[in-house]
């Protein structure tokens, strides 16, 4: 198994013998305008450049997995890169349709026992907040990986710690766990994704296992640095069990 950051959220998984695309942000930096930001950064999104280019991204991928349609996740020029008919999964029926009027003829929907290519695909809760803001973040999914020749993969996608989380991690006892880690907020309604302390849970519940800390510092409306993350698992003593890859970076398991 190949996991690689490329910005943000997105990041190519190889994984028995397939090569998946998940939730890809392809687009220039400075392309969109600024989230309504807690920290006051008005700075128009995305903040960083890509490390490689989109076509070195896009190369011989099976499938691409859309968590959920916010542009940080699956933008215009993602959809201007990829092949119309290249396989597509996304969390529900509005969200397939959406993407299919965007011209994509090979869209699915992700389930709890898909299969792809041998491999198990099982659709994930999430929830990208807590409270009142959840009306406005909408809904949201992550993803299990699953083959008999690979180590189990957990990718939790935009959520914060909750009981949900807790039971994937208990249900498929995941080795390797992908989080969503910038803690992003917008001006207000707190957390959307995890913090260090979200991403603290996610390790006493799981570990023995490895866990990367995705989404940061790509969005104009992150709180958590990689340093700051970096600090505090210095501290708790989990370093080795916390990765926190730089854009570009690759682990293989």
């Amino acid at each position: 198994m190949n996991i690689h950051q490329i910005r943000n959220a997105t990041i190519v998984v190889e994984y028995a013998g397939k090569k998946f695309l998940i939730d890809p942000m392809l687009s220039e930096k400075g392309t969109y305008p600024p989230f309504p930001s807690l920290r006051q950064n008005n700075s128009n999104n995305p903040l960083v450049s890509l490390p490689i280019s989109i076509d070195d991204i896009i190369h011989n991928v099976d499938a691409v997995i859309v968590t959920h349609l916010h542009y940080d996740h699956w933008d215009d020029a993602a959809k201007e890169a990829l092949p119309k008919e290249i396989k597509i999964f996304s969390q529900n029926e509005e969200d397939t349709t959406e993407i299919r009027n965007a011209g994509f003829q090979n869209v699915e929907v992700l389930q709890e026992n898909t299969v792809f290519e041998g491999i198990q695909l099982i659709k994930t809760k999430g929830e990208h907040g807590r409270g009142e803001i959840l009306k406005v973040t909408g809904l949201v999914c992550g993803v299990v990986f699953k083959h008999s020749n690979e180590k189990t993969l957990y990718f939790a996608g935009d959520t914060v710690w909750y009981e949900a989380v807790q039971e994937v991690i208990e249900t498929h006892k995941p080795e390797i766990i992908v989080v969503n880690g910038g803690d992003v907020q917008l001006s207000e309604g707190g957390s959307l994704i995890m913090g260090k302390d979200d991403i603290y849970e996610v390790y006493k519940a799981a570990p023995d296992a490895k866990i990367i800390s995705v989404h940061m510092e790509a969005v104009n409306h992150w709180t958590l640095s990689k340093e700051e993350l970096k600090s505090f698992i210095n501290e708790k003593g989990i370093s080795s069990n916390v990765l926190v890859p730089d854009d570009g970076e690759s682990y293989l398991f």
